[in-house]
C-alpha cells in the first residue's frame, strides 16, 4: 500500500536534521511534496522521492559500489507503484545486498534525509531508513553491483560517498540505541 504524500510530508516535517545539507534537503522535500502530483513517479516528473536503506549490524554497516557512479554507498533506489517508502527501502536493500534485513523493532525509522542529482537529469529526494541486517556476507542478486561488503564504522565513514557520511553517524547511534534496549 502506498504511502500518501499527505503522511510522508509529516515523517519528513517531523525529521530533525542533523546538518546544514539535511536542513536544506528537508525545505526542499517539502516544497516538492506540495507541487508533485505523484511525488513517488519516476514517469510523471524528473523530481521524485526515492528510498534507500542504511544497513546496520554486528559487523558494522554494509555497502555497495554503485555501478554506474563507483562510489561506496547505501541500497536503495525506486519506488514501485502501490509501495510505500519504508518498503521500498527494504525491497531495495535485499535486492542489491541479498542479505535478510528487517526494519527495527517498533517500525521504520527515517534517520535521514537527502536531496541529490542522478542520471538522465533527475532529482531524488531520498528517504534513508534504518535497517538491520544479519550478519552473514552479501549475495547481491544478479544485475546488481557484485562489490557489497560489511565495514565497520571507521572505514565505513572513509570510502563512502560524501552525502552518505553525516547518515552513517546517525546510524551508528542508532545501532548503539537498538543494542542497549536490548539489554
Amino acid at each position: 500500500m502506498v504511502m500518501p504524500t499527505v503522511d510522508t510530508e509529516a515523517v519528513v516535517a517531523g525529521h530533525v536534521p542533523g546538518s546544514p545539507r539535511e536542513a536544506r534537503a528537508k525545505e526542499r522535500f517539502l516544497a516538492e511534496l506540495s507541487r508533485l502530483s505523484d511525488p513517488f513517479s519516476e514517469q510523471t516528473d524528473p523530481t521524485h522521492v526515492t528510498a534507500s536503506a542504511i544497513v546496520v549490524g554486528t559487523r558494522g554497516t554494509v555497502l555497495h559500489l554503485h555501478k554506474r557512479l563507483g562510489r561506496w554507498m547505501q541500497p536503495g533506489g525506486h519506488i514501485n507503484p502501490g509501495e510505500a517508502p519504508p518498503e521500498a527501502s527494504r525491497r531495495e536493500a535485499i535486492e542489491e545486498l541479498g542479505l535478510h534485513v528487517e526494519h527495527p523493532k517498533g517500525g521504520p525509522r527515517l534517520i535521514h534525509l537527502d536531496v541529490h542529482e542522478a542520471a538522465l537529469g533527475h532529482t531524488h529526494l531520498d528517504l534513508r531508513y534504518l535497517l538491520v541486517g544479519s550478519a552473514d556476507d552479501p549475495h547481491p542478486l544478479p544485475g546488481e553491483s557484485p562489490e557489497a561488503r560489511w565495514y565497520d564504522w571507521e572505514d565505513a565513514a572513509m570510502i563512502a560517498d560524501e552525502a552518505l557520511a553525516p547518515a552513517l553517524v546517525v546510524a551508528r547511534a542508532e545501532w548503539i540505541s537498538l543494542v542497549n534496549d536490548r539489554g
